[in-house]
């Protein structure tokens, strides 16, 4: 971006909303979302009607997100966090038994692993990708590793084949093939060699939380799959666990369900909205040396979840948290590191893990930050934080 381009767009004034780095509300509501709301509930007040629980809305937003991933059925149910511990519980783990998954990553993942009871692996990640690198996951396995968890980071697809091809090299002696379970709380509307992420792998877990790239009224999940006795599994254990066995409940509700339909419809265009927003800043950041642009592989499609880039090493640390204070203080544009290693920095997770070394993992963690992106977010305010990130990296280069 051209200095004097620059300086005009920020001599126009600050930013229209004040983004924070990973927007409250990540998805768009409107007039169709508060209508079916009112509608519904207006429905529900008979007595013999209700809110729920295994409804017609539910049974026909599972249908149609099932449809939206290419897969054979989904499960709706109350928030991906259950989900992440329901995907635990079809393992069936027992003492000793090992999950691989990504450090660089939001808690939930490894909390699930660890609460139903088995030993999470921490593995690195490819620092270009921030997924869970195929070199070290193959160099973790073990004859007591039942499954890879992939976590779909910030928006991109996960390299699923290279862990399915893995899980089929080193089956466990006792369940066969190792299982391949996506977490894709943040990838929801991504896709992967043709597809929608959800389809390859065991089951994958989406979020609807209210920062999500879509979302059913603050909270809500699903759960995606083409194993259809796993399904219903799925279902007995969000239901008190049907006639079969333990459960609870796990539930979405009727109008969040009704939400998730306009949400859904929406969804691809939301997408590409993000899409469009992040080509633009790639651009506009074309040829700012200190500054790594997020990557998409030819066999993905991004979801821009968040916009993560990445400071050159030599700028690792102090000068990446020099970078984003400057940046909140001198113009306004917040920004958030998305996500440190969690077996270093969530103290639980590191009683668990022990003395546990991910070089490339911390490396990472020291270089990355996440600047805001919006299917709703205007151009202006597009061009304004490129325009504050060029003025920003020239203040803490020249501060040399």
């Amino acid at each position: 971006m051209e200095q004097n381009r620059r300086r005009q767009i920020l001599d126009r004034g600050g930013l229209e909303i004040n983004w924070p780095g990973e927007p409250l509300l990540g998805s768009a509501y409107g007039e169709a979302e508060i209508e079916v709301v009112t509608q519904t509930i207006r429905e529900s007040m008979d007595p013999t009607v209700g809110f729920g629980f295994i409804c017609r809305e539910i049974e026909e937003f599972e249908a149609a997100f099932a449809a939206y991933c290419g897969t054979a059925d989904a499960v709706s149910i109350n928030g991906a966090g259950t989900g992440l511990d329901m995907a635990m519980m079809c393992l069936d783990l027992e003492p000793g038994d090992e999950v691989i998954c990504q450090s660089v990553n939001f808690r939930a993942a490894p909390m699930a692993i660890v609460g139903q009871g088995a030993r999470w692996i921490p593995c690195e990640v490819d620092s270009r990708t921030f997924q869970a690198d195929p070199e070290d996951v193959e160099r973790r396995v073990t004859p007591r590793t039942r499954a890879i968890f992939a976590v779909h980071m910030n928006g991109l697809s996960s390299p699923i084949d290279d862990y399915l091809e893995i899980a089929e090299r080193h089956p466990h002696p006792k369940h066969g093939p190792l299982k391949v379970i996506g977490d894709a709380a943040r990838a929801l509307g991504g896709g992967y060699k043709g597809q929608k992420i959800g389809k390859a792998g065991w089951m994958t877990v989406f979020s609807f939380h209210t920062q999500k790239n879509m979302t059913t009224l603050g909270e809500g999940g699903a759960i995606a799959t083409d194993d259809t006795e796993v399904a219903k599994r799925l279902r007995q254990l969000r239901q008190f666990g049907g006639a079969e066995g333990w459960g609870s409940n796990y539930k979405m509700t009727k109008v969040q369900a009704a939400v998730g339909m306009v949400q859904l419809r929406k969804l691809d265009e939301m997408i590409e909205s993000r899409r469009r927003l992040a080509k633009a800043r790639d651009e506009m950041l074309a040829g700012l040396e200190e500054l790594i642009t997020p990557y998409e592989p030819q066999d993905c499609k991004h979801s821009y979840y968040l916009y993560t880039l990445l400071v050159q090493q030599a700028w690792a640390g102090k000068k990446r948290d020099r970078l984003m204070s400057i940046l909140r203080e001198d113009f306004g544009v917040n920004t958030i590191v998305a996500n440190p290693p969690v077996h270093s920095t969530i103290p639980f997770l590191k009683q668990h893990t022990g003395d546990c070394s991910l070089p490339v993992s911390e490396e990472v963690a020291a270089r990355l930050f996440c600047v805001a992106i919006h299917p709703c977010m205007s151009d202006a305010d597009n061009e304004y934080l490129c325009a504050a990130l060029w003025e920003t990296v020239e203040k803490v280069r020249d501060a040399r």
